[in-house]
């Protein structure tokens, strides 16, 4: 199956505007990631550090980007050299004469040439902007070429006097989303809506959290999304009040709700989407309302998000739905107008409503949170973030027993466009109808 891929062009363009953004005379470090030792002599997944593959677009461990500013602009990949013994065993590697043409960059060098030439490009410049922190191995690089600099003045060695965290330019560069990146997220929304399909007509009573959760994974790989952008949360009954619950090793039961917050990875961009649904393809009168209560929610959140709204608006908003629902049903009890004015639902909606969506699932990018934790930043064209409110009731709450153990999430993701919205999540029912409609077309 093909699917839209970001042309190296793309990736020319995006180091270039970061360039144009530093300092004269300044020279950035972004480094790829290391592979992770799993146990003894393997290793996990490789995933590729995001700043360094939204620069770049190249797969491979151990890797550096090096950009310099100076009177001329420079773009320089070091890479793992072509080594025959090493690739029958562990694969093809690109190589440093191919990554140039491939990948477009002025220079390439091998890491083996790292030691002796990246002081190079650090030498003489005024500022030097990389991410301290990251990688610790990587930082006591950085710093003992700096101590060799400085040590080096009179041989004409200088070191920056200026070191610059370089996240800030990435981060705000990621936040607004391409029309590659947003086919993409798309592309990886259809993927997971059809998976949360899937889910919904092989859910019954008996079979257990992780053959749904495996019945997900095969939808996302037979698609091309070889991997989940995060551990699924397959949670039935009591399960669904956890957030981050993801042993998804219980048996589903009869009358109960599974939630399910999944969502696949593909080209590098993650989806994330979360549905709540009857085991039996059959709401309760209870399940049904506290589930529309937090749907109508969802629904007057996502209607309002328009350039210039913030996550600050669109929580005031979610948070009178959600207390006037709860108050309706009995579970937020006084002065109603003091509920709302409160937040009272907050008893219950115990996370945020929503963050930005991109090359990570809690994707970077400045919230502008002042200090009362609002998120006040004004929503602009090419952001995408998800909407998300639930309900969660302990199994303990002094509350109407039909309602004790429910969690009820609703998720989708919402690209902000010139004039309004557009939800990316567009084919995973979410209405009661369309959920147990579907359900009950399923033949197990």
């Amino acid at each position: 199956m093909k699917h839209t891929r970001i042309d190296v062009a793309e990736f020319v363009e995006r180091r270039q505007r970061l360039l144009a953004q530093m300092p004269d005379n300044s020279v950035a470090l972004i480094p790829a990631n290391k592979e992770v030792t799993r146990s003894r002599d393997t290793e996990f997944l490789f995933c590729q550090d995001k700043d360094f593959y939204y620069l770049t677009g190249f797969h491979e461990p151990d890797a550096l980007l090096v950009l310099v500013k100076g009177e001329q602009s420079e773009s320089i990949l070091f890479c793992r050299d072509k080594d025959p013994a090493q690739e029958v065993w562990h694969g093809r590697r690109v190589g440093a004469e191919k990554a140039q043409q491939a990948f477009n960059f002025d220079l390439t060098y091998t890491l083996d040439e790292l030691e002796q030439v990246l002081p190079m490009y650090i030498n003489q410049r005024d500022v030097l902007l990389f991410a301290q922190g990251a990688q610790k191995t990587f930082d006591e690089m950085v710093f003992a070429i700096l101590d060799i600099l400085r040590a080096g003045f009179k041989h004409g060695f200088k070191a920056p006097h200026t070191l610059t965290d370089i996240r800030d330019l990435i981060h705000e560069m990621r936040l607004f989303k391409s029309p590659a990146e947003i086919a993409i997220m798309r592309e990886a929304n259809a993927i997971t809506g059809n998976a949360h399909c899937r889910a919904m007509k092989f859910c019954q009573h008996g079979v257990f959290e992780y053959q749904v959760e495996a019945e997900i994974l095969h939808e996302f790989a037979k698609n091309g999304a070889r991997t989940a952008a995060y551990g699924s949360i397959v949670g039935g009954g009591e399960n669904a009040t956890i957030l981050h619950y993801t042993d998804n090793d219980e048996v589903l039961i009869n009358d109960e709700l599974l939630l399910i917050d999944a969502g696949a990875e593909l080209s590098g961009y993650a989806a994330d989407i979360t549905r709540t649904f009857p085991v039996n393809g059959k709401f309760s009168e209870q399940q049904k309302a506290l589930y529309n209560v937090v749907l109508d929610a969802q629904n007057a959140t996502i209607e309002a998000i328009k350039p210039g709204v913030s996550f600050a608006q669109l929580n005031t908003i979610a948070c009178d739905v959600l207390t006037r629902g709860l108050y309706d049903l009995g579970l937020l009890t006084g002065d109603l107008d003091q509920l709302i004015e409160e937040k009272a639902c907050k008893q219950y909606f115990i996370h945020g409503l929503g963050h930005w969506l991109g090359l990570d699932v809690h994707d970077v990018g400045d919230y502008h949170v002042d200090q009362d934790k609002n998120q006040r930043r004004p929503f602009e064209p090419g952001m995408v973030l998800t909407i998300e409110p639930g309900l969660y009731i302990d199994a303990e709450a002094d509350v109407d027993e039909h309602y004790q153990g429910l969690g009820i999430r609703i998720e989708d993701n919402i690209l902000v466009t010139e004039n309004g919205f557009e939800n990316l999540t567009v084919n995973a029912p979410k209405t009661v109808d369309e959920i147990e409609a579907l359900m009950a077309t399923s033949n197990q």
